[in-house]
């Protein structure tokens, strides 16, 4: 298994910002919306300089001022910490905290194929390259399969996304009038 493909099987759930204390722990940025999936984790996944994860034991683990604090088997100084400054802290994607039904993570809906559907005919309305938190709805950003024609913000709500395949990596909308042509 090459790097690119083992580095898919893994979602990142921190970065380490710095050493923390004289004992080897680090303070790492979350990247999670599941900061208490820390509590009883045994072990994650630093990335190395080559990208390929390597497994470590975590020994403990806490909340301190908006980041984590987790101190690393085999790692026991300031030295030590600081090696691992600015490498991701990963787990296995089948470790991910289940969500509820009708919620999905960002990962999950980046490169979906938005369809529009009317009758028989299927309309493709482009792709998702992102998704933009705003803090009320986030939105969808769509590039459209013509570039020149910009790209679409579509509000990932029930009544617009009417279906969502993360497995077929398709989601079907039925947009209110006029919501693809505000972008142009």
């Amino acid at each position: 298994m090459r790097a690119g493909e083992e580095a898919k099987q893994f979602l990142a759930v921190a970065r380490v910002v710095k050493a923390q204390g004289r004992r080897g722990e680090v303070a790492a940025e979350l990247l999670t919306d599941f900061p208490a999936r820390f509590e009883n984790l045994p072990h994650v996944y630093l990335e190395n300089t080559g990208g390929r994860p390597e497994p470590v034991a975590v020994l403990s683990a806490w909340l301190h001022k908006g980041r984590i604090i987790l101190k690393f088997s085999g790692v026991d100084s300031i030295e030590g910490a600081e090696r691992l400054r600015g490498r991701l802290v990963l787990v296995e994607r089948g470790e991910r905290v289940p969500l509820p039904d009708n919620h999905y993570y960002v990962w999950e809906l980046e490169g979906c194929c938005v369809v529009r559907q009317s009758g028989k005919t299927r309309h493709e309305v482009g792709t998702v390259t992102g998704v933009e938190r705003t803090g009320g709805v986030d939105l969808l950003h769509v590039a459209r399969p013509d570039r020149r024609q910009g790209e679409l913000l579509i509000p990932p709500a029930q009544a617009i996304c009417t279906r969502i395949d993360t497995a077929a990596k398709t989601i079907w909308i039925d947009p209110p009038p006029d919501l693809l042509d505000l972008n142009q």
